[in-house]
């Protein structure tokens, strides 16, 4: 018998228990999507992120513009007339009108549950111009939705430090209260 084969008979020691992380101490912030939760202390290369997702939208947006003006050159090529040419352009306007006003919006207010967004998901696919030139200027400000997460999240750490500072001892070790 080897000395390889050996050492693997041989009993080994019990593998250490992975540690657990410990629960967390108030309520999480949550995620922004291309940040994270870097927002809430502007650590972890936020800034380098909130330039590179304000230059990312912003390329991705002239080339689509790019991409429009070929298809709308397509168009013209193929002769469908001025109705349809005029027809596109004020179609693709109007949805990046409504993209952007939409995406802006929620930057600053939760959509209602009931309300009509599941609705404008094909308007605002076409329209994504509109959206992609609301998350460049919002990235010139903030983290787009930062302004509102902070809010709910400041809002929840109050609420927790209020319920966590109401507890006074242990509830079950109190005096029956006296009746009259």
């Amino acid at each position: 018998m080897s000395d390889d084969q050996r050492d693997q008979n041989l009993p080994r020691p019990p593998a250490e228990p992975a540690a657990v992380p410990a629960a967390p101490a108030g309520p999480e912030p949550e995620p922004i999507r291309f940040f994270g939760t870097t927002w809430v202390n502007h650590d972890g290369g936020y800034a380098l992120r909130r330039a590179g997702v304000a230059i990312g939208s912003l390329v991705t947006a002239v080339a689509a513009a790019l991409l429009l003006r070929l298809s709308y050159e397509g168009l013209e090529i193929g002769n469908v007339g001025p109705f349809l040419s005029i027809s596109v352009v004020v179609l693709f306007a109007v949805c990046s009108s409504i993209a952007f006003a939409k995406t802006w919006e929620s930057f600053s207010r939760r959509p209602a549950p009931s309300s009509d967004e599941a609705a404008l998901k094909g308007l605002k696919a076409i329209g994504f111009i509109g959206s992609l030139i609301a998350y460049f200027l919002r990235c010139l400000v903030e983290a787009p939705g930062e302004k509102l997460r902070r809010a709910e999240h400041e809002r929840a750490v109050a609420d927790y430090a209020r319920r966590r500072s109401a507890r006074t001892g242990n509830p079950a070790a109190r005096r029956p209260k006296r009746k009259k």
